[in-house]
């Protein structure tokens, strides 16, 4: 059974960095869509970023372009989320999630790991 873990939240300054990371040791799928979403409080969910195991295409919110970096590994099963300049509106509960049914990300996930917590002071 597919169970991502996902670790590396915390607390940080404005302008700091966190890197987030997902693995699970189970899957075999050959290709899937893996990524991470977002829900700040009292907002809805939002793809932060996903990675196109099968083709490599790599998708990233407006909000985060340039600012965060997704790194995904098929051999360890892994995927990084590294997250430079972070602001206080990056603050949320970060989500990893896989579906091997998928191209790229969408809300409907098959797999999803428990949230990180991040919180970014100003």
């Amino acid at each position: 059974e597919v169970q991502l873990q996902a670790f590396g939240g915390g607390l940080v300054q404005a302008g700091g960095s966190l890197r987030l990371s997902c693995a699970d040791s189970a899957f075999t799928f050959s290709d899937y869509a893996i990524g991470w979403f977002r829900q700040a409080p009292g907002k809805e969910r939002e793809e932060v970023s996903c990675v196109s195991t099968s083709d490599g295409e790599i998708r990233y919110a407006d909000s985060v372009k340039g600012q965060f970096t997704i790194i995904s590994d098929k051999a360890k099963n892994m995927v990084v989320l590294q997250m430079n300049a972070l602001k206080p509106e990056d603050t949320a509960v970060y989500y990893c999630a896989l579906d091997p049914r998928k191209r790229l990300c969408e809300n409907d996930m098959s797999y999803w790991g428990k949230g990180t917590e991040v919180t970014v002071s100003s």
